[in-house]
C-alpha cells in the first residue's frame, strides 16, 4: 500500500516552510542591519592607541620604563617597545598574551601574526604590537633572562574594564 498525500498536503507544508524560512531571514536581518550591529567597528579598523616601553636603559639598568602599563578592554593598541640598553631583554607576559586578540607583531622587516607569548629585543632593537584586550585582569609581565627578573625588571599589566 502506497501513501500517497494529496496536493492540498503538500501545498501546506511548502508554504508552511516557506513562511518559517523567509521568519530566520527577516530575523537574521533585522538583527545584523540594526544600529548596533551598523556602529560595530573591526577590531583591525578601529582607531589606536600608542604606549611606548623602554626594555632597559641606556645605563644598562634592568627595568621597564615604564613597569605599570594599564589598557581597556575591547579597545586597539600599539606598543611600540625599545631596548636602549647594551643587553638583550625579553618582553614576557604570557598570561596577559593569552587574554588578548593580537593583530600582528612587527620587527625589523617581518610581521608575525597569531598568538605571542614573549618578545626578545637586542641591544637598540624595536617592535611594535598590536592588539585588542579582551578580559579585565592585572598579569605579570618580566625579562625572562636569568637574573633579570631578581634584578628587578617585572611590572604589571592592567586590562581595566570597558564600562569602568
Amino acid at each position: 500500500m502506497t501513501i500517497r498525500p494529496d496536493l492540498n498536503t503538500l501545498t501546506g507544508w511548502v508554504r508552511g516552510l516557506t513562511r518559517l524560512l523567509l521568519s530566520f531571514i527577516f530575523v537574521g536581518l533585522y538583527l545584523f542591519a540594526s544600529p548596533v550591529a551598523l556602529a560595530a567597528v573591526a577590531p583591525s579598523q578601529q582607531s589606536i592607541d600608542t604606549v611606548i616601553v623602554h626594555l632597559g636603559n641606556t645605563a644598562g639598568d634592568f627595568v621597564f620604563d615604564p613597569s605599570q602599563l594599564t589598557f581597556e578592554a575591547g579597545k586597539r593598541y600599539k606598543l611600540l617597545l625599545d631596548n636602549p640598553s647594551p643587553t638583550k631583554h625579553y618582553f614576557t607576559a604570557k598570561d596577559f598574551a593569552d587574554v588578548i586578540w593580537t593583530q600582528k607583531v612587527e620587527a625589523g622587516n617581518v610581521e608575525v601574526k597569531g598568538a605571542v607569548h614573549e618578545l626578545e629585543l637586542k641591544p637598540t632593537a624595536e617592535a611594535e604590537w598590536l592588539f585588542v584586550p579582551q578580559k579585565p585582569g592585572t598579569y605579570e609581565l618580566h625579562c625572562s633572562i636569568s637574573g633579570h627578573t631578581e634584578a628587578g625588571m617585572v611590572g604589571t599589566i592592567t586590562v581595566a574594564s570597558a564600562d569602568s
